[in-house]
């Protein structure tokens, strides 16, 4: 290895199998954030071609949603323990096989099942990648692997709207799963040739929280069966059985995991109230995006009579902005603290939202809608990488892994639970998504439950994040990676150059023992 400029202490991002194995998990990580771009622009075409009501399109959506929130710390513990590469190869040929049932479903039911097949998938891969990253480079250059992980699977999100947007309107919807195949085995191809397997040799005595999973999957589901339902128009009952079911496993969750040797979720991180407050914004910021990325691309396509690759290409200011800005305020609110920017980001992209009430049949993109799209771009690159740092400086050094874990479940679960609410919320159902006339009046109410949302995360901030309890701990917490706010998939937060010693060692130990 050494003759590929790879040492004893790791493989080196220069050298010829340090750029195989960036490739690998870039490709990997890349994939999954490709599905989730892509898959809320193709809904108004799945509908129609499937003959499905709204109902059948947010389980589109939602199935894939529930099983990879419910299950992806479960993945992240499993690659512990089995090896990081093993169990991105796993996840990987999932998520192909499941993508590939999603390209041949004969009907919106086998689609769903195969949408939470391929969360599974997903859940397996998504951890892998960038454990893969931190585990198999030399401590020196495990900063610039990450960020080079980072930037190049942002580029992957900021392609996704244009090639998703051309596969649709061109073979058709069932290719933006189909093309997941070739991707996939080219990503097997080249970990099983190049990607050192690397694990914690602590993470065998430690036992799975499996019961733990099930249940968040459960209460997770009963929720979402719960709105779905109401929405559209099912018995009262149906509706309250499932809320019930719901309640009970959320309940027996919280016990399990207040019990567990090793649970999924240590409900210990909540006795810190940054740690609370700043998952509680989360949970508004992630859900308020969710809102805007689920009906947008409806609105543009049923009211405005955009083609999919128009309806997609009208995001993409969102990315470029996060892409270019998102590091500079990162730095900026490591200079001022976070307080200023989780409080301002959110009321600018509240502002953008609140542009949207113009946007109608008779709108144009550049005075009308890209105004809305800038706004909030600029917003959400002002919020996501303070909040991430403000979340792992809430919690000590040696929790800042599941503090992180967590924290993406916030927002995975946020973004599932809003596709269930918001239809209800807004009075849209059945098959009025195809009625440009429906879908216009639900968008504009829509927009402001995403103003009402944005400027709770504002509040929030404003009542728990205080500049001088906070500062000095985000100049020294982990450094975050930017998070993929368009795709359904956010990946882990970076533990970067300013993570502690002990575990920048720890992780260098475990890349030396996979790399040799």
């Amino acid at each position: 290895m050494s003759g590929n400029g790879d040492g004893a202490d790791g493989l080196r991002l220069a050298s010829a199998r340090g750029r195989w194995v960036m490739a690998c998990v870039v490709l990997a990580s890349g994939m999954a954030m490709l599905d989730g771009t892509v898959v809320n622009v193709a809904l108004p075409r799945m509908g129609r071609d499937l003959g499905a009501s709204l109902s059948v399109l947010q389980w589109v959506v939602n199935a894939y949603m529930l099983t990879l929130s419910a299950l992806i710390l479960w993945g992240g513990a499993l690659g512990d323990r089995m090896g990081r590469r093993r169990t991105l190869l796993l996840g990987v040929a999932w998520f192909a096989g499941a993508s590939a049932l999603c390209g041949v479903a004969p009907n919106e039911y086998v689609l769903i099942c195969a949408r939470a097949l391929q969360g599974v998938g997903g859940a397996l891969l998504t951890p892998g990648s960038l454990a893969l990253v931190r585990a198999s480079f030399h401590p020196d250059d495990q900063s610039r692997a990450v960020g080079a992980w980072s930037g190049l699977t942002g580029v992957a999100g900021a392609l996704g709207p244009f090639l998703g947007g051309w596969l649709i309107d061109g073979p058709g919807w069932r290719w933006i799963f189909l093309i997941n195949v070739p991707i996939a085995v080219a990503v097997v191809l080249i970990a099983v040739a190049f990607v050192p397997e690397s694990r914690d040799p602590a993470a065998a005595g430690r036992p799975f929280d499996t019961l733990g999973a099930c249940l968040a999957a459960v209460a997770l589901g009963g929720v979402s069966y719960a709105l779905i339902s109401a929405s559209s128009g099912s018995p009262v009952v149906r509706v309250v059985l499932a809320a019930a079911v719901a309640a009970a496993a959320g309940a027996a969750f919280l016990g399990v995991e207040r019990r567990a040797r090793n649970p999924m979720m240590p409900l210990s991180l909540f006795s810190s109230r940054l740690f609370s407050a700043t998952n509680g914004m989360t949970v508004f910021l992630y859900a308020a995006i969710g809102g805007v990325l689920f009906l947008l691309p409806v609105q543009l396509q049923t009211a405005l009579g955009y083609d999919a690759l128009q309806a997609g290409l009208a995001t993409m200011p969102i990315t470029v902005l996060m892409l270019l800005l998102s590091a500079r305020t990162g730095a900026l609110a490591k200079r001022i603290g976070p307080a200023v920017p989780l409080i301002t980001g959110p009321l600018v992209a509240a502002a953008g939202a609140s542009l949207l009430l113009r946007v109608g049949p008779d709108s144009a993109y550049v005075p009308d809608i890209l105004p809305a799209v800038l706004a909030m771009g600029l917003g959400m690159s002002l919020f996501v990488a303070p909040l991430t740092a403000t979340v792992l400086a809430s919690v000590d050094a040696e929790h800042a892994g599941l503090a992180s874990g967590v924290n993406n479940t916030a927002a995975r679960v946020a973004q599932l639970l809003i596709v269930a609410a918001l239809p209800l919320l807004v009075g849209l159902s059945g098959d009025a998504y195809t009625s440009g006339a429906a879908v216009n009046r639900s968008f504009h109410r829509a927009a402001v439950v995403t103003v009402v949302l944005f400027l709770a995360a504002s509040a929030t901030a404003a009542l728990f994040v205080r500049p001088r309890h906070v500062r000095h701990r985000v100049e020294t917490a982990p450094r975050p990676v930017c998070r993929s706010h368009l795709s359904l998939t956010c990946p882990p937060l970076e533990p970067g150059p300013d993570a502690s010693r002990r575990q920048r060692q720890e992780d260098g130990r475990r890349g030396s023992g996979a790399g040799r």
